[in-house]
């Protein structure tokens, strides 16, 4: 009985758990529609920002992958979206021609300064609990 209680008890939590993160996305979501952004551009423009920190700073598009929680192929077409907006620029890397980079424009850096405080205010909200 012990053991079914505690495993009831940790697939309620795991509920709660998804159940925090869907609500943060959806208002993640809504408070960046009005900037043509959602919580997973978001979170691209992000990583992309805290990896390079400087304009023309280049980023591998695996290293995004690892972070980003996303499939290769959504995040190739994320950053596609984000590319043919201006947010960001792409290009093959010349050591290993699989290999792509992305780098920020002054656009997207700009647009992610604009909305950070937003999501955080989301995150903060949702999660400050």
């Amino acid at each position: 009985m012990g053991a079914n209680a505690a495993g009831a008890r940790l697939g309620e939590q795991w509920r709660e758990i998804l159940c925090v993160h869907a609500r943060t996305l959806c208002e993640i979501d809504r408070v960046l529609h009005p900037y043509g952004l959602g919580a997973s551009d978001f979170e691209v423009l992000d990583i992309l920002a805290s990896e390079s920190p400087a304009d023309g700073d280049l980023c591998r598009v695996q290293n995004i992958a690892g972070r980003a929680h996303l499939s290769q192929s959504a995040l190739s077409r994320l950053i596609g979206r984000l590319e043919k907006d201006g947010l960001v620029n792409r290009s093959v890397c010349a050591e290993d021609r699989r290999g792509v980079w992305v780098a920020l424009t002054r656009r997207g850096r700009d647009l992610h300064a604009e909305v950070l405080p937003l999501q955080r205010e989301v995150l903060a909200r949702m999660l400050g609990g």
